[in-house]
């Protein structure tokens, strides 16, 4: 059921022993929504936890070190920052059943009992910044998780879903003392060895077609592993097809462990639509920003987006 901000701020009130889910493989948005509402809801007393499927990466331990959590039976779940319920992981078997979701996705699939969504948020925190205001105040550890999900979901306030209020809320967590110059530090202008290990290899799979206005990148499971880079280390990759100038459409191959099995991301620029190119697939998220899973091989599905790329701009007359 689709419920107001207000409602959504009622429920948590009455709320206890709260299980908070943020979607696997995460990024800034999701973890900074869990953990800054997870201290608000603790700051009122209660008993909260926040819960991933994949660990929380060490860049984000200027947020995570602040926390620590009670093993208790939770008696209410939310799920923050997750279109679909399979983005929970391994935590879609352990909770079935989810009281509440807080979104920001279009594709919203409200899989859940109660569910908030603003699509013209730029970020899933900007949603939590009105709400943790409900919720009696922010704290500067909930204004640093804050400013990092929204920094993060905006590219450091470049990409095209930045707001005017985008920037309000940012300036409003800036007052109360975030660091953003260091947080923006960690987020842009840091990157491992094994990072760029990585990425050395990944663009040199680049593969171009549709007279150079798509480009498909693939990073494999022997190039992870050759380097030993963690999951986290690679977050922002998956945009580096799109800033080859020309490019419409940037899609990335992500090998999965299980070799048989793809994650795409794909990122856009008018007059294609990432989301639409991804739900060809089952797949869904932004108009700049989706992704989807392919059940193949790397090859296969690169073969796969090919042809469906090349299709894609011959119905929109861009080939």
């Amino acid at each position: 059921m689709k419920i107001s901000l207000e409602k959504t701020a009622h429920i948590l009130k009455n709320a206890d022993n709260i299980a908070i889910l943020i979607h696997h493989f995460p990024d800034g948005d999701t973890i900074g929504c869990g953990y800054s509402l997870c201290r608000a809801l603790q700051n009122q007393g209660k008993n909260v936890r926040v819960e991933c499927a994949d660990k929380v990466g060490d860049q984000y331990g200027y947020i995570t070190e602040n926390f620590k959590f009670d093993q208790f039976k939770p008696d209410f779940v939310v799920a923050v920052d997750v279109a679909a319920k399979s983005l929970l992981g391994d935590l879609k078997e352990k909770y079935p059943k989810i009281d509440l979701c807080i979104d920001h996705h279009s594709t919203n699939e409200f899989y859940a009992e109660n569910t908030y969504v603003d699509s013209k948020s730029a970020a899933a925190c900007e949603i939590v910044y009105e709400l943790c205001k409900m919720l009696d105040g922010i704290d500067l550890v909930q204004a640093s998780a804050l400013y990092t999900g929204i920094s993060t979901d905006t590219g450091c306030f470049k990409f095209s879903n930045t707001t005017a209020k985008t920037h309000r809320i940012a300036a409003d967590l800036m007052d109360m003392g975030v660091d953003y110059a260091e947080i923006n530090r960690i987020m842009f202008d840091t990157k491992s060895k094994a990072r760029m290990q990585v990425e050395k290899d990944a663009l040199n799979s680049i593969k171009f077609l549709c007279d150079n206005k798509v480009a498909i990148m693939t990073i494999t499971k022997e190039s992870r592993l050759s380097s030993g880079a963690k999951d986290s280390e690679l977050e922002g990759i998956t945009g580096l097809p799109r800033t080859i100038e020309g490019v419409i459409l940037g899609i990335t191959i992500r090998e999965r462990d299980d070799t048989n099995i793809c994650k795409i991301s794909a990122r856009s620029n008018p007059p294609v639509s990432a989301s639409e190119f991804c739900a060809r697939f089952g797949g869904g998220g932004h108009e700049r920003a989706a992704g989807c899973e392919i059940k193949e091989p790397k090859e296969n599905a690169l073969k796969i987006l090919s042809e469906s790329a090349e299709k894609m701009f011959k119905e929109l007359g861009l080939n």
